[in-house]
């Protein structure tokens, strides 16, 4: 078996000074009007920012992204829904349903989503379920499933009722799996839509005020307050922001957002361009180059310190293929493992001619 030393190697070794670890402290994040809050990166869950995230609080039409997925996920969006007297004129905001008249699912589904209408989210749970209530328990079962273990729900509209809330965090898993849906994100992203006569326009301001903003509700009532789940996507970098009882909710995922893409991001940790070499003996060549197999991008903040640790033989003889495999590099992200990759040899070289070497060129070949 070949020798193998490890070899602890300084970043600085590999990358270039844009990807030297920082050694100043993250800046600190904005203040927040909100009671509750959590900024929550996509890609691995990852929490940025929160305040009282684990609080239970009402959520008002935020109950509505709940409503939107269980339907998505049980009904056909072409499918037709003659509207029912009982499910017109409800409470709070409205698409103003008509009683006979006849709608596609996914027009409900935007009526509700872009304007709020508790008409529409009723209407939908009973084409879904058959009741208001029955609804509520499919509702329940998807929150337990995707472990919003601090949520309750009651009705499909969001109107203050004992045992229906849910927290900033639990809001922020049901965003990132609700976004993974094409059908759902391209609801929440309409800015506006006309179904038959009328013009139904947004009412999540951030669609226009900020940049990359894709989506996806917002909530009002008198006891609930204002309370806004958004999702913000810039240089492939996606994430959830969720205020609860935020009387400055749009300016408050604005500043979120902006420290955010500031202070964190995708880095190139292991480069295909990364290069190493390794001594030959009795090889055509004096030295073999060496390379990662393959490339590595780690979500990390501005002050995260990157080292590595690569485990290479002290030399190889001559007869190596291009493309085998030489050692590993394993990527350490503020002292804890973080990520790696194989090593393999970036050339052949062929067996030469055994030499004696003087002792020099021995010392020279193993440095």
């Amino acid at each position: 078996m070949k020798r193998e030393i490890s070899i602890l190697i300084a970043l600085a070794f590999f990358l270039s000074g844009a990807m030297a670890a920082r050694a100043s402290a993250l800046p600190a994040a904005p203040d927040i009007s909100a009671r509750s809050c959590v900024l929550v990166h996509c890609g691995d869950g990852k929490v940025l920012y929160s305040k009282n995230a684990d609080a239970k609080m009402l959520i008002a039409s935020t109950t509505k992204i709940m409503t939107a997925i269980v339907v998505i996920e049980n009904c056909p969006l072409d499918g037709k829904v003659k509207i029912k007297p009982e499910w017109c004129g409800a409470e709070g905001s409205s698409m103003y349903l008509k009683a006979g008249s006849e709608y596609t699912v996914r027009e409900l589904l935007e009526g509700m989503m872009l304007v709020s209408g508790n008409d529409a989210a009723v209407a939908l749970a009973c084409r879904t379920a058959g009741s208001v209530d029955a609804f509520a328990k499919l509702m329940n079962e998807k929150a337990a499933a995707l472990g919003m273990t601090g949520s309750s729900f009651k009705n499909p509209n969001g109107l203050d009722e004992k045992g229906h809330f849910s927290t900033a965090r639990d809001m922020a898993k049901l965003a990132q799996y609700c976004m993974e849906n094409a059908d759902f994100r391209s609801v929440v992203a309409l800015k506006s839509v006309k179904i038959g006569s009328l013009t139904f326009v947004n009412h999540n301001k951030l669609l226009w005020n900020c940049p990359g903003c894709i989506g996806v509700k917002t909530g009002y009532t008198m006891a609930a307050g204002r309370t806004l789940v958004s999702c913000c996507q810039r240089d492939g970098m996606r994430c959830v922001c969720v205020t609860l009882s935020d009387p400055d909710d749009w300016a408050d995922h604005g500043a979120l957002y902006a420290w955010a893409y500031k202070n964190y991001g995708y880095r190139t940790v292991i480069g295909r361009d990364m290069a190493l070499s390794l001594p030959v003996v009795s090889g055509t060549e004096t030295a073999v180059a060496i390379r990662p197999d393959r490339e590595v991008k780690l979500f990390l903040s501005a002050e995260a310190k990157v080292s590595y640790y690569v485990e290479l033989p002290r030399f190889v003889f001559g007869g190596v293929e291009s493309g085998a495999a030489a050692g590993r590099i394993r990527v350490l992200v503020d002292g804890k493992p973080a990520a790696e990759a194989e090593l393999v040899y970036g050339e052949t070289v062929p067996p030469g001619a055994r030499e004696t070497a003087s002792s020099w060129t021995w010392l020279e070949r193993l440095w």
